[in-house]
């Protein structure tokens, strides 16, 4: 193509995921109006003051936690290019703007990589691998121990059956935790598979990653996770006060865990997250539209404002080379 050509199919394609994305956007947005009203509802009985002041709270916080994430992002490509804070940042947040209208946020992937030279960019892939998988791991541990708290306290029937499920997610974690921190097996294994050794160059940064690298990278990990249940703690606290701080963080911890293996057709299709916490909630609270309600507006600030914000930046994508 003549990059006339390649211009404007450069264009029209950025179009086109902004606004694919901006009907996904409006399309749940509406889904979640009634939610929107239940939690407006809860919230009229408070004082104005602290509602403004735990919603700006929060809001800040979805901003440290993309931050965050744009940090770890910035770390973890640095074993393929150095890039400024600020283009971590637009990647991030172009990322999900991808990743609303792809299951299981896979878009988020290729509109993160496409801010990288193109030689860089399948590699990136890989890079980014790494990041998710720190993140996986923090909430797949936590996750572990609340439920072994969940089923101490709670579950009384088929105990050994459940005791089994956590033996079992427990070693599956314990592997997890074996292969990050020795990620360059992966590298190993690829390579013995003949088809697959020939495209070495593109995950062999995966052997870069020295331990304290892997461990920084899984600092970063931790930082979000304490950020965005922070978020949950403080719409909680002003909805819900009555719920007692301990048992609603360790049902948390259980509910990022379950969620995180729940496949999703939608990035924001948040029912069936909002199905998962109302029946988890139920052991500590008798306020299940009040639970459902708090999930949704958390979920909604975290990725409605961002993918909102990241279509700013689909627009500086650079689909066929640095150039176009």
């Amino acid at each position: 193509m003549t990059t006339s050509t390649k211009k404007i199919v450069s264009y029209l394609l950025k179009a086109g995921i902004v606004i694919v994305a901006a009907l996904f956007i409006y399309r749940q947005f509406s889904k979640k109006n009634n939610d929107l009203k239940e939690f407006e509802l809860l919230v009229s009985s408070i004082s104005a003051t602290r509602v403004i002041v735990t919603m700006s709270v929060v809001s800040l916080l979805m901003f440290v936690n993309w931050f965050l994430e744009a940090l770890k992002w910035r770390y973890v490509s640095k074993a393929l290019i150095n890039i400024t804070l600020w283009e971590a940042v637009e990647a991030v947040f172009c990322g999900l703007t991808w990743a609303v209208t792809t299951p299981n946020r896979i878009g988020e992937y290729g509109g993160r990589v496409m801010f990288l030279p193109n030689r860089k960019r399948i590699p990136g892939i890989f890079a980014m691998a790494v990041g998710s998988f720190s993140q996986a791991l923090i909430t797949n541990v936590l996750g572990i121990v609340s439920m072994v708290w969940f089923i101490a306290n709670f579950i009384h029937e088929k105990t050994w059956g459940y005791a089994g499920l956590a033996v079992i997610s427990a070693a599956v974690v314990l592997v997890q935790l074996i292969i990050y921190f020795h990620i360059k097996w992966i590298v190993n294994v690829l390579d013995r598979i003949s088809f697959i050794r020939k495209f070495h160059r593109f995950f062999e940064v995966l052997g870069r990653y020295k331990t304290h690298e892997l461990i920084r990278i899984m600092c970063f990990s931790l930082l979000r996770y304490i950020t965005f249940t922070t978020q949950y703690y403080l719409i909680f606290q002003m909805v819900v006060p009555q719920m007692q701080v301990g048992p609603m963080l360790l049902v948390l911890m259980l509910f990022f865990f379950i969620t995180s293996a729940l496949p999703s057709l939608d990035l924001f299709d948040i029912g069936v997250r909002g199905f998962t916490a109302a029946h988890l909630f139920v052991y500590i609270t008798d306020q299940k539209l009040a639970v459902i309600s708090c999930v949704s507006s958390i979920w909604l600030i975290n990725l409605f404002i961002p993918a909102i914000l990241g279509s700013l930046f689909v627009f500086k994508i650079k689909f066929f080379d640095r150039n176009a």
